[in-house]
């Protein structure tokens, strides 16, 4: 099934020949390679390039094994190079698959790794290098360390709902319904049944995901790194402290320290299995320390963790609008503002209210509340109130799983239906 990536796509055109090597990261199974070798593909085809131009290089492949030697991969490609003076590029998938090996030159020295001879194939004018590699190894942290600098990279996630609905065409409610339960893995479109997605996201996690991590960050205790992954799944959107987890943890049996916690909580985000969310003092222009909110990269994945329990949509719709903002490429706080209020016996207490998000864009900024229903005056004066202590002017956004089309209210504040904030990518 053919899915589209405008956004993604686009990135990667506006990057051409910016004489970095462009990297494409992010959870593994989201659709890198699909993105580079079919879209990027056919994208260069159709604006002047021949196959002759594209050298394809598929380190899974076991055909292509001796390639998985950096200094076999480097030759392998100047020598396709030649002496052409022909614009060619280079698709490189898997990267991670390439072994570092020890210099032959200075056998004691430093070795020899991929990103040796990725910079090294970057003073070759005439030939734009794309990479894509999965986040068993191929980290952002291990990116910007290595590369310092020079290269470009491009962080896909899983699909958007827009993306989803064009691919599956179903009904906007019945495809937010499905959205919702099974997230945005780019398989499960082709999969005919609730139980095989189902099945589907389980095995990713058992057999992909935590595999990864187990053996990249040779994991010793299996049942903390588990432990904290349940924790991070049943609290998404929650103020999360590892102190508070290792505690939990000790207390039911699985005696740990936050410094663990804290250790593998850093293994599934680097992962990119969770995105992390700093709270920002809008008053005091600050971040606070700890603590953090993590939310799942796909609530769908997050479901099938938990066994399909815990379907509350409040939680999976804040989940959701997070993703579609990080997946829009904006900068995401958590907001707090601080103050004081009376209680109801009179005395002046401090509070700190909260927005879901806050987004910080080039001189301006936008402020977003999640709330999947305000039924009554209270429930809406409590998620609003929040809005009128920031003290600007910024815009304000609640979104809502309770109404359809949008409208603004006498405070200036714009409520707006889950399904049309997802498909308007005008409204932030």
């Amino acid at each position: 099934m053919d899915i589209q990536r405008p956004r993604y796509l686009r990135q990667l055109i506006d990057a051409q020949w910016d004489g970095q090597v462009k990297v494409i990261t992010g959870l593994r199974r989201c659709g890198k390679s699909y993105l580079l070798r079919k879209l990027f593909f056919d994208h260069l085809l159709a604006t002047g390039a021949t196959p002759e131009d594209i050298l394809v290089i598929d380190l899974d492949r076991d055909d292509m094994a001796d390639l998985r030697h950096p200094l076999r991969l480097g030759s392998h490609v100047r020598e396709w190079m030649g002496k052409t003076t022909a614009r060619r590029y280079l698709f490189v998938d898997e990267i991670q698959r390439c072994e570092s090996v020890p210099n032959p030159a200075i056998p004691e020295g430093a070795p020899i790794t991929f990103y040796d001879t990725l910079n090294g194939l970057r003073s070759i004018e005439n030939l734009d290098i794309y990479v894509t590699g999965s986040n068993s190894r191929m980290l952002s942290t291990d990116i910007l360390t290595e590369f310092r600098g020079r290269s470009t990279e491009i962080r896909l996630h899983p699909l958007s709902f827009a993306e989803m609905l064009s691919a599956v065409g179903d009904d906007r409610r019945d495809a937010l319904e499905t959205y919702m339960r099974t997230g945005g893995m780019p398989a499960l479109p082709g999969l005919k049944s609730d139980a095989a997605r189902e099945t589907y996201l389980q095995r990713l996690f058992s057999e992909t995901y935590l595999r990864d991590i187990v053996e990249r960050r040779r994991i010793d205790r299996m049942d903390v790194l588990e432990g904290t992954l349940d924790m991070l799944c049943s609290s998404v959107g929650s103020l999360t402290n590892p102190t508070n987890i290792a505690r939990a943890m000790s207390a039911a049996g699985t005696s740990t320290s936050a410094h663990t916690v804290r250790t593998y909580i850093g293994h599934l985000t680097d992962a990119f299995l969770f995105n992390k969310c700093r709270r920002y003092d809008i008053k005091g222009k600050a971040y606070f320390d700890t603590p953090d909110k993590y939310y799942c990269e796909d609530i769908g994945l997050r479901n099938a963790r938990l066994g399909w329990r815990q379907q509350e949509p409040t939680h999976i719709m804040e989940n959701i609008v997070c993703n579609e903002l990080l997946a829009r490429g904006l900068s995401v706080d958590v907001g707090v503002v601080p103050g004081r209020e009376t209680d109801v016996k009179g005395n002046s207490i401090h509070v700190n209210r909260e927005i879901d998000f806050v987004v910080n864009k080039p001189g301006t900024r936008v402020y977003i509340q999640s709330a999947w229903a305000m039924p009554d005056d209270d429930k809406r004066e409590r998620e609003l109130a929040p809005f009128s202590k920031t003290g600007d002017s910024f815009r304000k956004i609640v979104v809502r799983g309770d109404v359809g089309r949008g409208w603004q209210d006498d405070r200036g504040i714009l409520h707006v239906g889950l399904t049309e904030f997802l498909l308007d990518e005008t409204l932030v």
